[in-house]
């Protein structure tokens, strides 16, 4: 039960995600109500484990994938993993509350809340993952999911370019996190985290430690906003408050901090550990706290706050204690608490008021004073005041900066930098308090301000009241959730420490009393400064946002412009030539080093027909390519000619699944293309000259080109089947393909049952092609002069001149006869080709994947037959939902099968008896061929609908053009 609790904290916000599509994007509530039942489940269930951890204990289960390599879907939860899902998951479920009254209705609410499921999903993913694999694939994906929360509002400049700069940043650490995990597998031998974290000394002593430590905290850095990447954060300001609440609190940002606290006992006490992050840490405390003083927005002004406490943080984790170790783990659940709380004021302060521009904002104590409180007291725990939490952790970090830990002089400067840091956060607090709050109010608000609904207010009083409750009774509070977390991270080495609120009189006392006089002085001296300043004082013009725009200006203008000009053109063929050369290389540069050569040839014997039959193929392609310099449709007609030649081959090999299958695609590639036939650019008269020189040489390098190619696979075919002994898995898969698959087609059975999976991969990049074929043809506007058009001129000219008396306003397509009938008839005959192509293909020559292409060819047929207006008007089928529901159907085939305990695709199958059919094989793999069925199928009408687009403007265009001409003729005669 364990193991699906587990699988159900991660997996319930992608399904709720992949299901909230269904739900009315008309109507908020709906899909409130689901996201807020799916981060209720997800707490409750994490809630439900933590007897499981409580006493230390581990719950673990893995599921096997590819052993050889290291690489399962292992889930781990110990203690320091269930109080980050604890807080992902009750912080998110506060964020759905909230929501609910922050995110218009006019506001695409339901996009908003599948997006923050899956970014949820993708977080809870990380602190679950028990390998550092699908750690990382997991890091990946809040990258991608946090990209898009942020550019919510993609009408914004700003949201787009935040969240650019968001991507970018974090993704470029996320592969370096995955090269210094490599490394780390590598290493210890085994990617599975309880392996590496019982290998700290072989870690440390190994050669490679300081390579795989830099990529590991390249990535951890950027993630967490710490110096020199904390640039990034506060240009995600412009993503919804809910939105920044979240990921400041308890997910995106955190995850850094997590990863080297994760990391900790086996990456910590070295010199690089300590300098790399000791330096990062100190210079974003500090510096995160200056720049907070003088932002004018207050979303800016917590941005850099976050900054400055995940280098608390970051600070504590490079001093190597286990002390420091507890006091980061502490901080990092007291920051969650009130930095949300924060946030979500803000949000509501913005909400109400109409702004948050803190110049603007003044007096507003007397329009919101439950709300104003609230602020108070939340900024107090961010500052370190007593009685609040943050008093207790900021307490236990003067602590152990006070400490000598090693050598060096930033252990000497530590402590100093942590009271300075910690007097600027005092500053910082004072200023949003005052600011916001306190003094006369202005003369006239963007909005009316008053109280916010009161469940709009209740998930900032709930936290408030936890930091209160921490920070005056930590012991019976935080106190055991923290020592879980603790022992489960230190382990042997958690050391004595105490929650007490009062120490006696101490030097962390001393310097908790520095702090908070000296950050109040500092605002009392500087504060109208502060208020009227328009950038930092002596850091104006350095500003991280400016350095990266201009690098990436650099590599995206500059660079690109220059690899362009050196490597690509605008015509398709000097690219191709450049990719088939690049094959060439590559597959010759192995084959020349390995030394390997033919085997025998046997005792095989010529077939004159089959040689006759590779004649007309070869014959076929040589026309081709050379009609391809005069006509295009008739180099199309002589390419299908080789594709025919290519499907008797698969039938003369007794390889009839290949052959259907070559038959199907050959059809609708053919057609696909003869439809994008007239959008190809026009033809060079300098390649179609005929006594130039310089198309000859083009021609012969082509020609070259060719030869080798085609030479080179050829030498590779006649390797692979002429080598001795022969080295083949084919009799194991025709052994097992009834009894442990449970079908006859042994094809078929590889395709859906033994490599299910890739063929899952396969289906994804099908999709991917097809989104991506729509997305280019969608926009496409070629210029009237670069493309071949049909002569319609010529033949609309034709026309009148044979029917004078013709009806007004029609066309000459109108008017030419195509069998239409019998094409319409036809489709319901593809229909049931189609159902009986995926019935038998099980123990038959079908399947799913020919079955999609059969029917798509059906609706190629009907386009083919009513013309291009009827993909516009008639077609009832939507593309996208079949590519996504049959993704969908093929992902969750497998899952189920772990559900029963057996890895992911595991197929089952049994016969059954049934009324005159008799015996009829039931197998779990035809559900996912039927996945398979349904995204070739779209995909297919997708590409069909993008090429449509094209033809329907140009009808459009053209009829357009024949009214107005007709018009002007009537109103001359």
């Amino acid at each position: 039960m364990e193991f699906y609790a587990l699988l159900l904290i991660i997996g319930l916000p992608f399904l709720a995600g992949l299901a909230g599509v269904l739900l009315p994007s008309d109507s908020r509530t709906p899909v409130t109500w689901l996201a807020g039942a799916t981060t209720a489940a997800c707490l409750a269930l994490t809630i439900s484990l933590y007897p499981s951890v409580s006493n230390g204990s581990t719950v673990r289960h893995r599921i096997e994938w590819i052993p050889s390599l290291g690489l399962d879907f292992t889930l781990r939860l110990d203690g320091f993993a269930w109080i980050f899902a604890f807080l992902i998951s009750g912080i998110g479920f506060l964020v759905v509350i909230y929501t609910r009254y922050y995110i218009s209705p006019e506001d695409p609410v339901r996009r908003f809340y599948l997006f923050f499921l899956a970014f949820m999903g993708s977080m809870l993913g990380i602190v679950l993952s028990g390998n550092l694999v699908l750690l990382v694939v997991f890091w990946e994906l809040t990258s991608i999911f946090s990209f898009l929360l942020i550019g919510y509002w993609h009408h914004n400049q700003a949201a787009r370019d935040g969240a650019r700069m968001a991507l970018t940043i974090t993704a470029i650490g996320g592969f370096a996190l995955l090269a210094g995990v490599l490394m780390v597998g590598h290493i210890v031998g085994s990617y599975d985290l309880d392996a590496v974290l019982s290998a700290g000394d072989a870690m440390r002593s190994h050669h490679l430690y300081v390579p795989a430590l830099l990529l590991i905290l390249v990535g951890a850095l950027t993630k967490s906003a710490q110096f020199p990447f904390h640039f990034w954060l506060p240009n995600a300001m412009a993503a919804p408050t809910p939105v920044s609440a979240f990921l400041h609190s308890a997910t995106l940002v955190k995850a850094g901090v997590f990863l080297m606290a994760r990391l900790w006992p086996v990456l910590s006490g070295t010199p690089e550990w300590f300098i790399i992050l000791g330096l990062a840490g100190m210079v974003s405390l500090v510096l995160g706290a200056y720049l907070a003083m003088f932002q004018q927005d207050l979303k800016g002004l917590l941005a850099y706050s976050t900054i400055s406490h995940l280098g608390l943080i970051t600070l504590l984790l490079s001093l190597g204690s286990p002390l420091a170790a507890v006091a980061a783990i502490f901080h990092m659940l007291n920051h969650a608490t009130f930095k949300a709380s924060l946030f979500m004021a803000a949000g509501t302060i913005d909400h109400e008021a109409g702004t948050r521009d803190l110049r603007l904002l003044s007096g507003l104590f007397r329009y919101m004073p439950i709300t104003g409180t609230l602020v108070m007291v939340a900024s107090a725990a961010m500052a370190g005041v007593p009685l609040l939490n943050g008093f207790l952790s900021k307490e236990m970090f003067f602590a152990e900066t006070a400490e000598t830990h090693a050598d060096s002089w930033v252990d000497t400067i530590a402590p100093y930098a942590a009271v300075v840091g910690s007097a600027l956060a005092v500053t910082y607090s004072i200023r949003l308090i005052h600011s916001i709050f306190l003094g006369a109010p202005p003369e006239s608000f963007p909005r009316e301000p008053h109280e916010p609904p009161f469940w709009m207010r209740f998930p900032i009083m709930f936290l408030v009241v936890a930091c209160l409750v921490v920070g005056i009774v930590p012991g019976l509070t935080i106190g055991p959730f923290l020592h879980v977390a603790v022992s489960s991270v230190l382990g042997a080495a958690t050391p004595q420490y105490s929650l007490a609120v009062w120490h006696g009189f101490n030097l962390p006392l001393a310097m908790s009393a520095i702090a908070l006089a000296g950050g109040a002085l500092l605002y009392l001296w500087a504060g109208d400064y502060l208020e009227r300043s328009e950038s930092p004082l002596l850091l104006g013009k350095i500003q991280g946002q400016r350095i990266f725009e201009r690098v990436m200006v650099a590599i995206s203008w500059r660079w690109a412009r220059l690899v362009e000009e050196i490597l690509s053109t605008r015509r398709l063929q000097p690219q191709m030539r450049l990719l088939i050369a690049a094959a060439i290389a590559a597959g010759a540069v192995p084959m020349l080093a390995s030394g390997r050569g033919f085997g025998r040839s046997g005792n095989g014997t010529a077939d004159l027909a089959f040689a006759g039959l590779w004649c007309v193929g070869m014959v076929c392609a040589i026309a081709a390519a050379h009609q391809a310099k005069f006509h295009r449709l008739a180099a199309l007609a002589l390419l299908g000619g080789t594709g025919l030649v290519t499907c008797v081959t698969f039938v003369w090999l007794s390889a009839p699944d290949l052959a259907a299958t070559q038959l199907v695609v050959e059809i609708v590639t053919t057609v696909l293309i003869l439809l994008g036939l007239r959008w190809l650019p026009k033809r060079s008269e300098a390649l179609v000259e005929p006594n130039g020189v310089l198309p000859r040489l083009r021609r012969f390098r082509d020609l070259s080109l060719a030869v080798v190619a085609g030479a080179g696979m050829t030498a590779i075919s006649y390797a692979v089947m002429t080598r001795t002994p022969p080295d083949s898995i084919a009799d194991f898969f025709i052994e097992k393909a009834y009894s442990e698959g449970g079908g006859r087609n042994v094809v078929n059975v590889i395709l859906v049952d033994f490599r299910g999976f890739d063929t899952l991969g396969e289906i994804t990049v099908l999709g991917i092609v097809a989104l991506t074929v729509f997305a280019l043809l969608r926009r496409f506007r070629p210029a009237p002069d670069s493309v071949e058009r049909p002569e319609q001129q010529q033949v609309q000219r034709s026309y009148d001149e044979a029917e004078p008396n013709r009806e007004v306003g029609a066309t000459a397509t109108e008017y030419l006869h195509v069998p239409s009938v019998i094409m319409q008839w036809m489709f319901p005959v593809v229909i049931m080709l189609s159902a009986y192509l995926f019935l038998r293909g099980h123990d038959a020559p079908g399947g799913g994947f020919v079955a999609g292409v059969a029917m798509a060819a059906g609706f190629i047929l009907q386009y083919m037959a009513a013309g291009t207006v009827w993909v516009e008007d008639r077609l009832r089928i939507l593309p996208v939902v079949w590519i996504g529901g049959g993704l969908l159907v093929a992902a969750l085939t497998g899952a189920a099968s772990m559900l029963l305990g057996d890895p992911f695709l595991t197929s089952y199958f049994q016969y059954i008896e049934l009324p005159i059919l008799g015996k009829v094989p039931l197998a779990s793999a035809t559900v996912f061929d039927l996945g398979v069925f349904s995204l070739v199928v779209g995909a297919t009408i997708l590409m069909l609908i993008a090429i449509a687009h094209q033809s329907i403007r140009r009808l459009r265009a053209a009829r357009f053009e024949e009214e107005r001409q007709l018009e002007e003729r009537q109103q001359w005669s």
